[in-house]
């Protein structure tokens, strides 16, 4: 069996089994263009070296395809957007063929260069998946200053916008996936939007988990912020239906209400 190129272990992960507690080893062999292996991580761990350069670590060899080549300005941000990095990647799911694991390693280097932003991308997560609990959990863990790296307040980590996502908000995403609860738990946290627009369950929701409305003014609202295509999240609604079509025509997510 070949040896990851990185490490040079076999290409395998130990892993217990929840059920009898014993260990097992399942195959961790990614292979890139240039024929080189390497397990996940170890690749990961050289993202900002891959990102930059496109290059394989070992052999050096361009494993990006359509690609004129990394940015010099911003090489995270800023490659090829036909650009992919195709893969044969083989782990306890099976065989993954043309695998592109290029906006893995596009995120991975962004964070590591910018390590504040990891519980960023952890709540636009949130967002788009509508967990509301998970959202005000981490709200109160950055305001406590939980965890080891460095991080954002909490109005900054609700207003935050990913470069990797087309500069969009927790707010864009919420209503793009249409995430209704989420919505109005953003609105009572970073906009002045008078609390009698709410809807009684939203602001009875809201006060179960103990939340108390920030004064936010209009600097602040996040119904002003735009993607890097000039949209706000009412932009986006605006082209919705069904419960959409109302929250627009009550104002909700337009910053003058």
């Amino acid at each position: 069996m070949a040896a990851c190129k990185d490490c040079e272990e076999p290409l395998l992960l130990e892993v217990e089994d929840d059920e009898t507690g014993q260990t097992q080893s399942i195959p961790d062999d990614l292979e890139l263009p240039c024929g080189c292996h390497y397990h996940w991580q170890c690749l990961l761990d050289q993202a900002a070296e891959v990102a930059m350069s496109l290059k394989c670590p070992a052999c050096q060899s361009q494993i990006a395809a359509n690609s004129a080549g990394p940015s010099v300005t911003n090489p995270f941000l800023h490659t090829t957007p036909s650009a992919k990095i195709l893969t044969r990647y083989h782990n306890e799911g099976g065989l993954q063929e043309s695998l592109d694991i290029l906006p893995s390693i596009t995120e991975e280097a962004y964070l590591a260069a910018n390590p504040e932003a990891r519980p960023a991308r952890a709540y636009h997560v949130m967002c788009s998946e509508g967990d509301v609990g998970g959202i005000v959990e981490l709200l109160r863990d950055v305001e406590q200053g939980d965890g080891d790296e460095p991080s954002m307040n909490p109005m900054q980590l609700l207003r935050y916008q990913d470069p990797l996502s087309g500069s969009k908000s927790g707010l864009h995403l919420a209503v793009e996936k249409a995430q209704e609860e989420v919505l109005w738990l953003l609105l009572w946290l970073a906009s002045p939007l008078p609390t009698d627009v709410f809807p009684a369950a939203a602001v009875e929701a809201a006060q179960s988990m103990g939340l108390q409305r920030p004064s936010t003014g209009r600097a602040d609202d996040i119904r002003l912020l735009q993607d890097d295509r000039g949209r706000t999240a009412e932009s986006i609604a605006t082209e919705m239906d069904g419960i959409w079509s109302m929250v627009v025509q009550a104002g909700a997510l337009h910053p003058g209400v």
